[in-house]
């Protein structure tokens, strides 16, 4: 967890046993079964992305289109906001938003600049991704890596 400190989890794997405590709390067992979870699954990703780039088709219309990247630029509105309100504040919940929006920032980029490829929008969205999405993607990385307890 991000948000507990390294002395309490130092603390929490070195009690020892007595009549209050029978056994030392040691949660690196489930770390190690969530983390062989996580990699299967990243795993088990690369199938199916061959299977999706064997039968997805390169057009498509799309119903809800501009509801789909209002809520996205929503999102990343929230999540800037939410980082700069947090981090001014001295924060520390600031990590998990700046690195949530950094995510939220680098897929914004991915999906304008992919999305427009092959159009007249398609210099935009490259601007915009290297002047903006980007620099502040790196921006939110570093005040999360920064900001961690």
């Amino acid at each position: 967890m991000a948000l507990v400190t390294p002395q309490a989890r130092a603390w929490r794997t070195r009690r020892t046993p007595g009549p209050a405590n029978p056994r030392p709390v040691d949660a690196r067992p489930a770390n190690a079964r969530l983390a062989t979870a996580l990699t299967g699954a990243g795993v088990a990703l690369v199938p199916w992305m061959l299977v999706l780039a064997k039968t997805v088709p390169q057009t498509a219309e799309v119903s809800n289109w501009a509801t789909a990247w209002i809520g996205l630029d929503l999102m990343l509105a929230a999540g800037l906001t939410g980082t700069g309100m947090l981090l001014r504040k001295g924060d520390p919940r600031v990590s998990p938003v700046a690195a949530a929006t950094a995510a939220l920032l680098v897929t914004d980029a991915w999906f304008d600049v992919t999305t427009s490829a092959g159009t007249g929008g398609q210099g935009m969205a490259l601007l915009l991704a290297a002047g903006a999405e980007l620099p502040l993607a790196v921006v939110c990385a570093v005040v999360a890596a920064r900001r961690r307890g």
